[in-house]
């Protein structure tokens, strides 16, 4: 049988079908099995520096994109964002000018840090796992590994899970913000910050609460978009209900024209009525629209106008 002398190129780089690039081009260009085979031997180093490098530079890109969001976000340079946030329905992209700078900014910034984590935990997860491939390790064993020491994690930190995830939602959902005044269900008071794990507020007595944000059940917002002041007149029994009523409409309608307190109201006030009938009063209640957080202000000038033009028009107040 006659001796068939091997290709060196198949000798330094393997057969056809499974040599490598770098092997191959070195070889075609110097003709030299040696080199071949020297560049053979950093292949798998070279790939697992360019795969990272390619992890680096869309880590990069993406970071660069998410905060020019985030700024746009920030200042209030919304168009594009609500033109977005309307043909999908994502209120994470809700960035209107009724909102408080200081929410506006705060929400932004907690929006962005949790975009570029997960970008770079996605992004980074898959370089290891390739780089793995190319030392030759079984990627199955190891992922499956990783997922039982995900639920382990998970089982031992619950609660902390449950708060990240909570916060997570309330921000995306845009539940409150900074300045909102809110019944949290434990504290009442004003958001003085928000983050993934907690939401501080400051309730009307200065104290300071750390709620974490899984044992907020529910959330009423008193401040968001809107509020209405509400103020219960009580006059005697025998009062004509409709010379009160005149009364306490020409106050309402003379502070909506006072420029102090007519931009702080939305509407025109509106009297309902007769809210409450007992043996010795009626109480007629009185309405008005506000600014988010300024519903108490305007019900407060309202009940001391309301006394006084009761007074002068003879209106009796019932005595307990």
């Amino acid at each position: 049988m006659a001796f068939q002398p091997v290709d060196p190129k198949v000798e330094a780089c393997g057969p056809a079908p499974d040599q490598g690039w770098l092997c191959s081009t070195v070889y075609d260009l110097t003709d030299s099995k040696d080199w071949a085979e020297f560049a053979n031997r950093f292949a798998a180093p070279l790939r697992i520096a360019l795969i990272l490098l390619g992890a680096y530079i869309v880590v990069r890109i993406g970071h660069r994109l998410i905060r020019r969001v985030v700024r746009r976000m920030e200042s209030g340079d919304t168009e594009r964002i609500e033109t977005f946030r309307r043909r999908t329905g994502l209120a994470l992209l809700d960035a209107s000018d009724q909102m408080p700078t200081a929410r506006r900014i705060q929400r932004a910034q907690t929006i962005g840090a949790v975009l570029r984590s997960i970008v770079s935990f996605v992004v980074w997860v898959i370089a290891l796992l390739m780089c793995l491939g190319e030392l030759g390790i079984e990627i199955a064993p190891v992922i499956a590994g990783a997922g039982v020491l995900g639920v382990a994690l998970a089982f031992g930190a619950q609660t902390i899970v449950r708060d990240f995830l909570t916060g997570l939602f309330m921000l995306l959902e845009d539940q409150y913000g900074v300045g909102d005044v809110i019944d949290s269900g434990l504290a009442i008071g004003t958001v003085e910050a928000v983050s993934l794990r907690t939401t501080r507020l400051r309730d009307f007595d200065g104290v300071v609460w750390h709620v974490p944000n899984g044992e907020i059940k529910r959330v009423g917002n008193q401040s968001q978009q809107w509020a209405r002041a509400l103020v219960d007149v009580p006059v005697a029994y025998q009062t004509d209900i409709s010379t009160a009523t005149d009364v306490i409409k020409r106050v309402a309608d003379e502070l909506a024209s006072d420029p102090d307190y007519g931009d702080l109201m939305l509407d025109a006030p509106e009297v309902w009525g007769v809210e409450e009938l007992t043996g010795d009063r009626l109480v007629i209640r009185l309405a008005a629209r506000t600014k988010p957080r300024e519903q108490a202000r305007v019900a407060r000038e309202l009940r001391a106008r309301i006394k006084t033009a009761l007074d002068e028009a003879g209106i009796e107040v019932p005595k307990p």
